[in-house]
């Protein structure tokens, strides 16, 4: 009996240690992770199957999966006009295409990146899967890259194609017949069209509107290459470097593979010029003006013709490309007496064939905010005003000076630009909020100051170009000197006639000693290029023409950093001018000189820039680039934060 109870306490024992124990680690954490990809177990038909006529592929996999950006990243090709049905089901996926297989075609149904795990989302990494409706595979790959023409920024998401150059095709082919083979752009801009069968070809790119896979209309952003591609192969050796941890290797492995020819394409990616016009929208936010937007710019001015108004009462703004235009109504007694204008507007419109025609509409335009609401709000804070000044008087105990509320003080507000300091190089710019319709010279005054004295300098005080609210002061500034600019009361009238008030500002002209320069000689075997220096945010500060000699020199330039940008003016109008597809017209040619440039005071930088020294897809510097890289998909080291979280927990507990 007592050896019984002996054993019965021992085994008591051994399970409270093991319980204790148990306590002192932690609770079980499930197990490990499963940080493996998932892998096809078989599909149907077999990968790289011939003959196959059927609609339907069926892949099976080791696992439950899921398909990431499918729509955005599953690219199918020849590409299918009515949407394939591609979807994740439990442990596969499974492809349904709806047009009509084409004979002796090869189907590629890229995955690229989408297909992970359900559980720890390990990518399987890119997946093509493909089949023949014909007795063959195709295998060669194009490949490159697709960049904005005007400032080499990568083109994420646009399709780029290929059209067989044989018998049948013609440049119309873009505009009147579905892309060949497809791929798209990933977030470096770069393509890999697949499943290319041996022959000579196109290349195109397209900002597909409206899923036809041709040119069908110019909101579409398109690139087009007139060199002839010939797709080839042949046996390479590849490095793959097999890392031990973040720093360290283990070794590095020779993989023999097959190398795809052109692999380095570049394409040009630009919207077309001569938009379609059409009236966008109208706008009325309050009585005194009203807006039309245009989808594109125009030479001409809409005509105006009033239904319940005299339309002499409207004056107009219009923004440089007249696609914008402010109709300001200086008839009040019409703005009190009625909310709605009622009008027909003539202007250019774009018809179903593409042509400019004039184009009639009725319109009626109404104010967002009514006149008798605007009168509420002003007898409101009138009402608000003399009962301040009425509360003023009582405490002062004195009448005070008869003065008019604001509403009866019509005042032009005027902004004088730059304030503090002035570039010699640069002009002061007077601004109002309302088109200026009339300035009165002799009430602008110029002073340069000297100590106290006020000496009249000579200067021109014009119209600014392309913006009826603003006046330009040209003077031949003196660094270091104090100027100041006086208007005197209702020197400026603008369209609804009200006038400025006295305004005063002054400023100084910078030192020279404060400015550096740039002397910049481009190489180039085209003349005429235009410079143009940018900030950090791509945005150009300031332009130059080069010289016959290739010379470019800027003064007067801030001590700071500054990037350089140039363009090849084909056409001397001194702005970078996109393609046009139908004349077979390229955009102008853009080059970025590939380092910073620094500009300190009082110093003078001289650069030779050879503009074809390095490959155009190497130019642009990285802190320029807006469109960054996706990253890679790769699983996460979850064992490892597992174990890491374990060793933390005991090392607490201990």
């Amino acid at each position: 009996m007592r050896k019984h109870t002996y054993y019965i306490i021992v085994a008591l024992a051994t399970v409270l240690l093991a319980v204790a124990s148990c306590a002192n680690i932690g609770a079980p954490d499930g197990g490990r992770y499963d940080e493996e990809p998932p892998y096809v177990v078989k599909s149907s038909p077999v990968n790289g199957t011939v003959n196959f006529n059927k609609k339907r592929v069926s892949i099976l996999f080791n696992e439950f999966v899921k398909l990431t950006n499918a729509n955005e990243k599953v690219i199918i090709s020849p590409p299918q006009l009515e949407a394939a049905n591609v979807r994740a089901d439990g442990k596969s996926v499974k492809v349904t295409l709806y047009d009509s297989l084409q004979a002796n075609t090869t189907y590629t149904i890229d995955f690229g990146d989408a297909i992970e795990d359900n559980n720890e989302g390990n990518p399987m990494g890119f997946y093509t899967f493909s089949f023949s409706t014909g007795s063959t595979i195709d295998t060669m790959q194009v490949a490159g890259t697709v960049i904005q023409a005007e400032d080499m920024e990568p083109v994420k998401s646009i399709l780029v194609g290929l059209y067989r150059l044989d018998s049948t095709f013609s440049d119309s082919n873009f505009r009147k017949s579905p892309l060949l083979r497809i791929s798209r752009t990933n977030g470096n801009g770069q393509f890999s069209i697949k499943g290319v069968a041996p022959g000579k070809y196109r290349t195109f790119a397209l900002k597909d509107m409206d899923g036809d896979f041709r040119f069908s209309q110019k909101s579409e952003m398109i690139a087009f290459d007139t060199t002839v591609v010939i797709p080839s192969q042949k046996n390479d050796l590849r490095f793959d470097t097999c890392w031990h941890d973040s720093i360290r290797y283990d070794s590095i492995k020779v993989v023999p593979y097959i190398h795809y020819f052109p692999d380095n394409l570049v394409l040009r990616a630009f919207l077309e010029g001569g938009q379609d016009r059409h009236l966008l929208k109208k706008e009325r936010p309050v009585p005194d003006w009203f807006r039309l937007y245009f989808t594109a710019p125009s030479e001409e001015l809409p005509v105006i013709k009033g239904l319940n108004f005299d339309e002499n009462c409207l004056k107009v703004e219009a923004s440089e490309h007249k696609d914008t235009i402010t109709y300001w109504v200086t008839d009040t007694a019409l703005t009190h007496r009625t909310d709605t204008l009622e009008m027909v507007a003539t202007f250019l419109d774009t018809d179903s064939l593409g042509k400019l025609q004039y184009k009639s509409d009725t319109l009626t335009i109404v104010s967002r905010k009514s006149w008798s609401k605007i009168k509420e709000e002003r007898d409101k804070d009138i009402a608000q005003w003399n009962k301040q000044r009425a509360k003023r008087e009582r405490r002062s105990k004195v009448p005070l000076p008869a003065e008019r509320n604001p509403y009866e003080i019509k005042i032009l507000d005027v902004r004088v630009r730059p304030t503090g300091t002035l570039d010699p190089n640069r002009n002061v710019y007077v601004e109002t909020p309302e088109p200026i319709e009339f300035v009165d010279s002799t009430k602008v005054h110029l002073y340069l100051v000297k100590d106290s004295d006020l000496m009249d300098e000579p200067f021109l005080f014009l119209p600014t170009r392309n913006n009826a609210r603003s006046y330009t002061m040209y003077a031949e500034w003196q660094p270091g000197q104090k100027y100041c600019i006086v208007l005197d009361s209702m020197a400026i009238r603008s369209v609804m006639g009200t006038g400025t008030k006295h305004v005063k500002s002054t400023f100084t002209v910078q030192n020279l000693d404060e400015y550096g320069a740039l002397f910049v000689n481009v190489i180039s075997p085209d003349t005429g290029a235009v410079v143009q220096l940018l900030g950090s945010n791509d945005k150009v500060m300031y332009q130059q023409r080069t010289a016959r000699d290739g010379s470019a020199d800027f003064f007067y330039l801030k001590p700071e950093t500054y990037y350089m940008r140039c363009f090849i003016d084909a056409n001397g109008n001194g702005i970078w001018d996109t393609g046009d597809y139908a004349t077979g017209r390229q955009p102008e040619m853009v080059y970025y000189f590939p380092k910073p440039m620094v500009v300190r005071a009082k110093w003078d930088v001289e650069q030779a820039w050879d503009i074809n020294s390095i490959p155009s897809m190497s130019q642009k510097p990285a802190d320029l680039v807006k469109q960054k890289a996706e990253q890679e998909k790769k699983s996460r080291d979850l064992n490892r934060e597992r174990d890491q979280e374990k060793q933390r927990r005991k090392n607490a507990v201990q």
